[in-house]
């Protein structure tokens, strides 16, 4: 029998701050696998080599924001929910994040401990669910698949 979650949940967090790197890490190390990149390119790199449930990035880094990063890797990865962080109230960020980015949710810094883990358990919860529905929807056309196979069978006997 299959516990509800063998695996831990796996987090890719993009931040050119390594103190905020180090701090998520240190926070949240015991619950999830967490991977962590200082710019956008070495999130790709772990992205290539990696799968992930979720990703959290900083808007404001140096190369790439944090929208044009997820906004980037979507048509690659479309599976994985995003967060965007960042330390300023800028509403264009937000509205692109959710546009460009398919952002999930938006997050102030600095992040308050149990709120970011609500936030999590619920993005991993959306991410299941699609997950789940994926699977259902390919066992259906299957089945389908199987039935118009018999009854053209039947049709040709």
């Amino acid at each position: 029998m299959e516990t509800e979650r063998e695996e831990k949940i796996k987090i890719l967090y993009v931040d050119d701050e390594e103190n905020n790197l180090h701090a998520f890490k240190a926070t949240f190390r015991r619950d999830y696998k967490i991977f962590l990149a200082v710019s956008a390119v070495e999130g790709r790199e772990i992205l290539e080599k990696e799968s992930v449930d979720l990703i959290i990035t900083d808007q404001r880094m140096p190369e790439e924001t944090g929208v044009e990063f997820l906004e980037s890797i979507i048509p690659i990865y479309p599976q994985p929910i995003r967060l965007l962080l960042t330390g300023y109230t800028d509403i264009q960020a937000v509205i692109d994040a959710i546009n460009k980015g398919q952002v999930y949710h938006y997050l102030t810094k600095p992040w308050e401990e149990d709120y970011l883990r609500t936030v999590i358990k619920n993005a991993f919860e959306i991410y299941t669910l699609r997950r789940e529905n994926e699977k259902l929807t390919d066992a259906l056309l299957k089945a389908n698949e199987q039935l118009e196979f018999l009854l053209r069978q039947n049709l040709l006997s």
